[in-house]
């Protein structure tokens, strides 16, 4: 009875002990890896497979997950360095470079510090292509310069697995003597286009007042002409009417006008005598022989 008791025992924890190594091997066998991850798996030290996100098996005792991989966008911390320009003037940028793991297998097996290799590599391009250019075009084309020392980037850490997504100049900084030296070639344009402002405003000044004066000139000279053809009309109408037979009215007008200009003689005091022209009587006579002709 009890030998038959001990060989149920012994039976029932070998199957206990076999059931719990199979479910070892299944929680062993089974890799569930998150979406912001990719694992890496050796086996027996070798690369063996990359895991990506969700469920996934490998072989229990014989694989191991090796890398856990965060394939997020990462930022490099803000790196400073110094450049030269093309016209020698020492330069201090501040870089800020992004990038995530394409490929972790590269990553983890080909570069020891990510991380450090790409701040180095970042470094070495920006001081390269900044010596390429003067402190102007460094000033006016940033956005030229990111878009280069980006694609440089890219080539030089393409065999890490690594995509580089953005690289950013933060600063562009200038020692004291530049600084001072820019300074006054400013202050000097400022005052050469205050002095151009002056000469152009004096120059139209000038301008409007010989405008002006022209203006006034063509005024004077219009009413002139007016004036001028007034008088033409004028001495035009006469003229036909003398044409037309009117000399006669004409010589009566002039004849009304002396005997005016006597009676107003006359009327004056003291005056005694009056001295009459000798054409006044024959222009009297004509201006009564037209008054008897009329009535």
């Amino acid at each position: 009875m009890d030998a038959l008791t001990n060989e149920i025992f012994g039976g029932s924890l070998v199957v206990l002990l076999l059931a719990l190594f199979i479910i070892l091997c299944i929680f062993l066998a089974i890799r569930i890896v998150p979406q912001s991850e990719q694992h890496v798996v050796e086996r027996f030290g070798r690369l063996k497979s990359v895991l990506g996100p969700g469920i996934n098996f490998i072989v229990p005792f014989l694989d191991k997950v090796a890398h856990r991989v965060s394939i997020l966008e990462r930022q490099l911390p803000n790196a400073s360095q110094d450049a030269i320009t093309l016209d020698n003037v020492l330069l201090v940028v501040e870089t800020s470079v992004f990038y995530r793991v394409l490929e972790p297998e590269k990553t983890v097996y080909r570069i020891r510090d990510v991380d450090a290799a790409i701040a180095t590599t970042v470094a070495g391009i920006v001081r390269a292509e900044i010596g390429k250019m003067e402190l102007d075009e460094v000033q006016s084309n940033r956005a030229s310069l990111i878009a280069r020392i980006k694609e440089s980037v890219e080539g030089a850490v393409n065999d890490w697995g690594i995509e580089v997504t953005r690289a950013e100049i933060l600063d562009v900084g200038l020692d004291q003597a530049t600084r001072d030296a820019m300074l006054q070639q400013l202050n000097a344009e400022r005052e050469r286009r205050a002095a151009v402002t002056r000469a152009e405003g004096q120059k139209r000044a000038v301008e409007l007042a010989a405008d002006a004066e022209l203006y006034a000139a063509r005024q004077q000279a219009e009413a002139r002409r007016v004036e001028a053809d007034a008088e033409a009309y004028a001495t035009g109408v006469v003229a036909e009417a003398i044409a037309k037979g009117g000399l006669e009215a004409v010589q009566y007008n002039v004849a009304l006008e002396q005997v005016r200009a006597i009676a107003q003689v006359a009327k004056g005091q003291g005056s005694q005598t009056i001295i009459v022209p000798a054409d006044a009587v024959d222009a009297f006579g004509k201006a009564f022989q037209m008054l008897k002709g009329r009535g």
